[in-house]
């Protein structure tokens, strides 16, 4: 018998004393993209603080909550709020939401992230949707361990991001008429912007777009056996001639300026899952 540990078998056992129903989309909503949430029918929501062993986010632009409902006839859980290795969360716990989701039914799971544009052909407001990702800039959270309840000692990491909900992306943004770009996340640590320097370094080895967040929960997702779908704002560029001073403000503001477009892709998609 495979034994999955106790944080969070008693993580998810407080959430089902609370919501029963299983949910079958797991969905992470990155920096300024809160306001998914209105285009769900909302059935329950749950305070990270209120769930046992759940880390708490601590950044602007992520209320910490676990929102349960419906889109169509999906049952759907929402993170309004995720988890970042620069706050001092260890790789493990920015993960330990994801296997928690993974308990609660989840089987596909929907990223949303802010990020930084690397390929000189994006601006600021582009959608991208996630290929790949480069995460050796960042801590892998199956170190240590294995989780045999979750998964193999040794992951395959060829498709994280299901090349089969990408076509779909890319469908439903052509019915929408919303443009979408295509390219490499290069996952970092933070909390800092990056340097020239490192911008002219992750655009060399194959990134498009930077972020701080979002590769630890992919690989906790693939090494559970669920599907992803992965997608970026811009919402500054890092390689440009000008002076580009980046503030978390403008990040949220960029953000906030693209999310009727990402909300509307992703009420689709959740639907034609």
């Amino acid at each position: 018998m495979r034994v999955i540990p106790e944080k969070i078998t008693e993580a998810v056992a407080y959430i089902k004393s609370r919501y029963s129903t299983p949910s079958e989309i797991g969905i992470v909503l990155g920096s300024g993209l809160g306001n998914f949430v209105s285009e769900m029918n909302v059935e329950k929501e749950i305070p990270y603080t209120e769930i046992p062993h759940f880390p708490v986010s601590t950044v602007e632009g992520h209320s910490g909550r676990l929102i349960f409902g419906q889109i169509g006839h999906k049952h759907i859980v929402v993170m309004a709020g995720r988890l970042h290795f620069y706050e001092g969360h260890a790789a493990t716990e920015v993960a330990f939401p994801i296997r928690v989701m993974k308990l609660l039914g989840v089987h596909t799971l929907l990223l949303s992230n802010a990020a930084g544009g690397v390929n000189a052909a994006f601006a600021v407001g582009d959608l991208m949707i996630i290929t790949d990702h480069i995460s050796l800039a960042t801590v892998n959270p199956l170190i240590g361990k294995n989780e045999d309840a979750f998964g193999p000692r040794f992951p395959d990491m060829s498709e994280p991001y299901a090349k089969t909900l990408i076509r779909k992306g890319k469908a439903i943004a052509g019915q929408l008429d919303i443009p979408v770009k295509e390219g490499v996340y290069f996952g970092v640590t933070g909390p800092t912007f990056e340097t020239r320097a490192e911008y002219k370094m992750i655009l060399a080895l194959g990134g498009d777009a930077v972020g701080m967040s979002t590769v630890q929960e992919v690989i906790v997702a693939a090494h559970a056996g669920i599907q992803v779908f992965g997608i970026s704002v811009i919402t500054d560029l890092g390689i440009r001639e000008e002076d580009n001073i980046i503030t978390h403000e403008e990040v949220l503001e960029a953000a906030s300026a693209a999310e009727p477009k990402l909300t509307a892709l992703f009420k689709a998609l959740v639907k034609a899952i």
